[in-house]
């Protein structure tokens, strides 16, 4: 099964009503840098909606502004129906937000990290317990709850993280860069239980990330962001065969008449690897990192790594780079 036929495998069924997230004309800028720049979005109730973006692109000041952390004028970002202007308490009672800063105490053991974010949100003392217990539970953390934090690999504090986020039940959880600074058995880790509790209660995910294969894999859409705009928007699958479609009609249109004839192993696709337009061709079919290349015309920066997720030390350096290049 494909990646994208994966995804749609675990979408909730349609639901009527508002969308879960709309931006309309959504601009922000700090003194005379726009951040971000006239970004119109849709996101759609119960989909995993992937933002993507170079280092600078303005993903993060955009979740920023959705979680309400940054003041717009009214009408730019609606969640569920709720203007983020005008209904900024109501909006934050909708949403789940797991920052790429660290918000883990390493002081608290699981537990009490996450039943202290369940007496942040107001969570009723009778639920309590139980709503924390579930959550660690979804996020596989039941055993090691009454550790400290500070003794958790880096994959284990971010699933602490989720369940910190999910505490409330949200209705639209908020991800930036949820899996940055872990192995690839960590990552996997993480986006299983995101997978798991999605599919469980039906909640719509926003997730920024600089990984094109979690893209690939996890997201129902994505948003490729560039400079405060938003370039192009589909389903990976979508941008994959709408970029290799061009490209080979670029390829053909520069070409003589016989390098058009089809040859005995196939048309050739080009590679894009800038903004002017796909360059050098290739056998292979366009991936979503090419489709990333065409539209932002630099690599993938930022990409951090520890061995094993490294441990919660590792875990805030890591954060701490990350908020500053992104």
């Amino acid at each position: 099964m494909t990646a994208t036929g994966q995804a749609q495998r675990h979408r909730p069924p349609g639901t009527t009503g508002p969308g879960a997230l709309r931006c309309t004309g959504l601009r922000y800028s700090f003194g005379s840098t726009r951040a971000v720049d006239g970004v119109d979005l849709d996101v759609r109730p119960g989909e995993v909606f992937g933002l993507l973006g170079p280092n600078g692109a303005g993903k993060t000041t955009a979740i920023r502004v959705i979680t309400t952390l940054l003041p717009v004028p009214a009408g730019m970002v609606e969640v569920f129906g709720h203007d983020c202007a005008r209904e900024r308490m109501a909006v934050r009672r909708l949403l789940g937000y797991v920052p790429q800063q660290l918000s883990a105490d390493s002081g608290l053991t699981g537990r009490e990290n996450v039943a202290l974010f369940a007496r942040v949100f107001d969570i009723p003392r009778r639920e309590r317990a139980d709503r924390v217990d579930a959550v660690l539970a979804a996020v596989g953390l039941t055993e090691s709850a009454d550790r400290l934090a500070g003794t958790y690999s880096g994959g284990m504090v971010r699933r602490l993280e989720l369940a910190q986020a999910l505490v409330s039940a949200p209705r639209l959880l908020i991800l930036d860069e949820p899996t940055i600074g872990l192995d690839p058995i960590a990552r996997t880790s993480v986006w299983e239980h995101i997978t798991r509790v999605r599919v469980a209660t039906g909640m719509t995910v926003l997730v920024t990330t600089h990984y094109m294969d979690e893209a690939e894999q996890y997201c129902d859409r994505v948003a490729l962001m560039h400079r405060g705009r938003i370039r192009a928007v589909g389903t990976p699958e979508e941008l994959r065969t709408g970029l290799g479609r061009a490209a080979l009609a670029a390829g053909q249109t520069a070409a003589d008449p016989s390098a058009a004839e089809p040859s005995a192993t196939g048309p050739t696709v080009t590679e894009p690897t800038g903004p002017a337009g796909p360059t050098g061709p290739t056998a292979t079919a366009p991936t979503l990192e090419d489709v990333f290349r065409h539209y932002a015309g630099s690599g993938l920066d930022g990409r951090e790594s520890t061995e094993d997720g490294g441990d919660f030390s590792d875990v805030r350096r890591t954060r701490r780079t990350a908020s500053r290049v992104g």
